[in-house]
C-alpha cells in the first residue's frame, strides 16, 4: 500500500458547482473538463446525469472529447429502497452516461437511513450492495462514497463498517470515507481511518483502494486529506480552489502542491506542477469567480512580501521568507510597494517592472515619498501603474504627455427625466490647449468621455482603452460625507490590464486623478512599444543594407506619439 501512488479525483464539475453563487453552463463544464484532462488529472467527475438535463447533456457531449489522461466518472446514489437495480431510473441514467467510472454514494449513518431514506438498516445494506453489483456487472469501475461516514462511525461503528463490506462484496474496489459535514477534527479522523482499514483489511480487503472526501466546515479539509494519506489513503477527492457547498471542499490545488513538494509520495498528476497556478486561475475565470489573491501556492499574494524587514531579506536570499520556490507551481515572487515597505521593497519592485533606480532616482527618497502619500490616502499596493508613473515622474527628463488645466462636472435630474451628467475639460498637449465637453451616464463616465475626446486627436491609441473596474473606498467613515475617498480604476487596452488610483475628499477629484493616471500610463506604454518597434525596424533595415553592400545611412523612424 505505501508504495502505491496517490490518485487525485476531481469533483469540481459536480460537488464544486454546489457552491452558492457558482453557476456554469454546459460549455463551461466542457472547457473545465478538457483543461483538467490536459493537466493530467486521473479522475474527473462530470456530474449527476440522473439529477438534471445539463449533466445528462454533458455526458452525451463528453463522449466525443479526446480524453488523454482522465477517466470520466458519472455520479449518483444507490437505488431507491422500493426499486430493483435494473428498474431504478438513477442507476439507469448512470449506465446510459457510458462513462468508464461510476461513483455512487450510500448512507453510513443510521440517522440518515431511518429519518432521511425511511429505510431499515438491512434495506440500506441491500441497496448499497446490489447497486454496486449492478454497476460492476455493466463493466464500470465502481467507486463507493460512504456519505457521512465519520458521523456514522461515531454513532455506530459496526453498522458503518457493515455498509463498507456491502459495497466491497458488491464489487467496489475503491471505498471513499466521506466527512460530509466537514466537522471532524484531524486526530479523530486519523483514528477512524486506522480502525476502519484494520477491520476490513483483516477480512479480505487487502486489495482495496482507500479514499477520502472531506468538506471544509472546520477549516481542516486540506489538513485532514493529508493526514488521511499519511494513514494509508491513496485516493483523494476534492475540487479546484476548494469550491463546494457551504464552506467548500478539500482544495486539490493545495493538496497536490503539499504532497508533491513536501512528502515522499508519488502523486498523480505530478509532472504538470508548474501549470498549477494557471489551472487555478483558468477554472476561476470560467466559473466567473475572482481568484483568491491569498490562496496558498497559486494566489497573487502567496509569495508577496510587504514588510520592510521581509523585503530586505528576500532581496538578498529569496528563500528567506518563502517555504518553496514559487516557480515550481507556476507562480512568482513579488515585493509589494507600501508604507510598510522599505528602500529594498521599492527598489526591487521598480526593477521587476523594468525601472533601474540606481543613479536615476534615490530609492530612499522614493520610499519616504510613498510613505507620506499613503498616509494621505493613496495606496500603491493595489495600483502598480500609478507606482510606475511615480517613478517616471521623478526621473530626469520627464515631460508629461498632457496636463489637465481645469474641469467642470454637472449632474442634473428633472421630473420625469433620466439623470444627465456633463463634463467639460481643458487640457494642454504640446503647448496647445483644448476645451471639450461630453455627456455620460454618470459624472465619472462623463469625465472619462470628455478627457478621451480632448486627447483623442493627439493619442488615437486611447480609443482602445476601456475601464474594466471602478472601486471606491471610504478611508475615514467617521467623517461621514466629508470623508476622504480612495478610487482605484482598472483599465485595459485589450492586450494588458493596469490599475491606477486617486484620493481626495471629493470623489470626482479622486476619480479624475485615477483617470488621468490611467490615460497617461496607456500613452507612455504605447509610446515605449512604438520605440521598440522602430528600433527593431531600424536594425532590420541596417542589417539588410549591410548584406547588399549598401552604404546608405538608415535612420530610425521618429516616434509617432507626441510626448511619449
Amino acid at each position: 500500500m505505501t508504495d502505491r501512488p496517490v490518485l487525485l479525483y476531481d469533483t469540481t464539475l459536480r460537488d464544486g458547482t454546489q457552491r452558492e453563487g457558482l453557476i456554469v453552463s454546459l460549455a463551461d463544464k466542457l472547457k473545465i473538463a478538457r483543461r483538467l484532462d490536459e493537466f493530467g488529472m486521473p479522475y474527473v467527475e462530470g456530474g449527476w446525469p440522473g439529477s438534471n438535463p445539463k449533466d445528462a447533456e454533458f455526458f452525451e457531449a463528453a463522449r466525443s472529447l479526446p480524453w488523454r489522461t482522465a477517466r470520466l466518472a458519472a455520479f449518483g446514489s444507490t437505488r431507491h429502497r422500493l426499486n430493483r437495480p435494473a428498474d431504478d431510473p438513477n442507476l439507469q441514467a448512470l449506465v446510459a452516461a457510458e462513462t468508464p467510472v461510476v461513483t455512487i454514494f450510500g448512507k453510513s449513518w443510521l440517522l440518515h437511513v431511518r429519518d432521511v431514506l425511511g429505510a431499515t438498516a438491512d434495506e440500506n445494506l441491500a441497496m448499497v450492495g446490489d447497486s454496486i453489483a449492478f454497476l460492476a456487472a455493466s463493466g464500470r469501475e465502481a467507486i463507493y462514497d460512504a456519505e457521512h461516514y465519520f458521523d456514522g462511525f461515531r454513532d455506530d461503528p459496526d453498522y458503518a463498517l457493515a455498509t463498507l463490506r456491502a459495497a466491497r462484496d458488491g464489487g467496489a474496489r475503491t471505498l471513499v470515507l466521506c466527512d460530509t459535514s466537514g466537522g471532524t477534527l484531524t486526530g479523530e479522523l486519523v483514528e477512524i481511518v486506522r480502525r476502519t482499514r484494520s477491520a476490513l483489511e483483516g477480512d479480505g480487503g487487502d486489495e482495496l483502494t482507500w479514499g477520502i472526501h472531506v468538506h471544509n466546515d472546520a477549516e481542516l479539509a486540506v489538513a485532514n486529506s493529508l493526514a488521511a494519506v499519511a494513514g494509508g489513503i491513496r485516493h483523494v477527492q476534492g475540487t479546484i480552489n476548494g469550491y463546494g457547498e457551504r464552506c467548500g471542499n478539500a482544495n486539490l490545488v493545495s493538496i497536490l502542491a503539499d504532497l508533491a513538494l513536501k512528502t515522499g509520495h508519488e502523486v498523480v498528476p505530478g509532472g504538470g506542477l508548474a501549470e498549477l497556478t494557471e489551472l487555478s486561475r483558468y477554472v476561476a475565470e470560467v466559473v466567473n469567480i475572482a481568484p483568491d489573491d491569498h490562496q496558498p501556492y497559486v494566489g497573487r499574494s502567496a509569495f508577496a512580501h510587504k514588510g520592510g524587514v521581509h523585503g530586505a531579506a528576500v532581496a538578498k536570499v529569496e528563500r528567506a521568507y518563502q517555504h518553496v520556490d514559487p516557480s515550481l507551481v507556476g507562480n512568482v515572487s513579488r515585493l509589494v510597494v507600501s508604507e510598510l515597505g522599505g528602500r529594498a521593497n521599492t527598489q526591487l519592485r521598480a526593477e521587476q517592472l523594468g525601472h533601474q533606480l540606481e543613479g536615476v532616482v534615490d530609492p530612499r527618497e522614493l520610499s519616504r515619498l510613498i510613505k507620506r502619500l499613503e498616509s494621505e490616502g493613496l495606496a500603491f499596493e493595489g495600483a502598480e501603474a500609478s507606482f510606475e508613473l511615480l517613478v517616471r515622474r521623478h526621473s530626469p527628463g520627464y515631460a508629461p504627455p498632457f496636463r489637465l488645466l481645469d474641469f467642470t462636472v454637472l449632474v442634473e435630474q428633472h421630473a420625469n427625466t433620466e439623470l444627465r451628467a456633463e463634463a467639460t475639460v481643458k487640457v494642454e498637449v504640446a503647448g496647445e490647449a483644448l476645451h471639450t465637453a461630453a455627456d455620460g451616464n454618470g459624472p465619472v463616465n462623463a469625465l472619462d468621455a470628455a478627457l478621451r475626446k480632448a486627447l483623442g486627436a493627439f493619442y488615437p491609441q486611447l480609443d482602445a482603452v476601456h475601464l474594466v473596474d471602478y472601486k471606491v473606498r471610504i478611508l475615514d467613515g467617521d467623517r461621514a460625507t466629508a470623508a476622504k475617498t480612495r478610487v482605484i480604476i482598472d483599465s485595459s487596452d485589450g492586450s494588458r490590464e493596469w490599475s491606477t488610483m486617486g484620493s481626495d475628499t471629493n470623489i470626482i477629484a479622486a476619480s479624475c486623478n485615477a483617470l488621468c493616471d490611467s490615460l497617461e500610463y496607456a500613452i507612455w506604454k504605447t509610446g515605449a512599444e512604438l520605440r521598440r518597434r522602430d528600433e527593431r525596424h531600424f536594425t532590420t533595415l541596417a542589417g539588410a543594407a549591410r548584406l547588399d553592400g549598401s552604404t546608405t545611412a538608415v535612420s530610425p523612424a521618429a516616434p509617432t506619439v507626441p510626448g511619449a
